[in-house]
């Protein structure tokens, strides 16, 4: 996928996401913004993989793994938050993330706040 079907993508990705978020508002936990994404993303035929396990090394030891919560498309990965605010962590989580599997683009949504919340993570595109 080149840069410009990855943004058309995360677009697309954001535009289901402010649905929901007008629709539901703010107040739910997490797991209701991640199964109401899920039924969108499917009725929008994009393909997804959900609470994808990712092993992180350090050097050549496995340290553990961690989850992520969707995997768009094999290229953008999407972080779900139901926080006051995007902060520096969830930056340094989601390009951990990139980091990792090699992606390119990531999204935060972050469901808890007024307007929805939205950051772009770029890692080399």
């Amino acid at each position: 996928m080149d840069v410009k079907d990855i943004n058309e993508l995360s677009n697309r990705i954001i535009g289901i996401a402010i649905e929901i978020h007008k629709t539901l508002k703010a107040g739910f936990n997490e797991k209701i913004y991640q199964e109401a994404l899920q039924a969108e993303l499917k009725n929008n035929n994009i393909k997804f993989g959900r609470e994808k396990i990712i092993k992180v090394k350090y050097k050549d030891k496995l340290l553990g793994e961690q989850r992520i919560d969707f995997i768009i498309e094999d290229e953008i990965i999407l972080e779900i938050k139901n926080t006051k605010m995007i902060g520096n962590i969830h930056i340094a989580q989601i390009l951990s993330y990139l980091k990792t599997l090699n992606k390119k683009l990531g999204l935060i949504l972050n469901f808890g706040e007024s307007k929805l919340g939205i950051k772009r993570i770029v890692n080399g595109l």
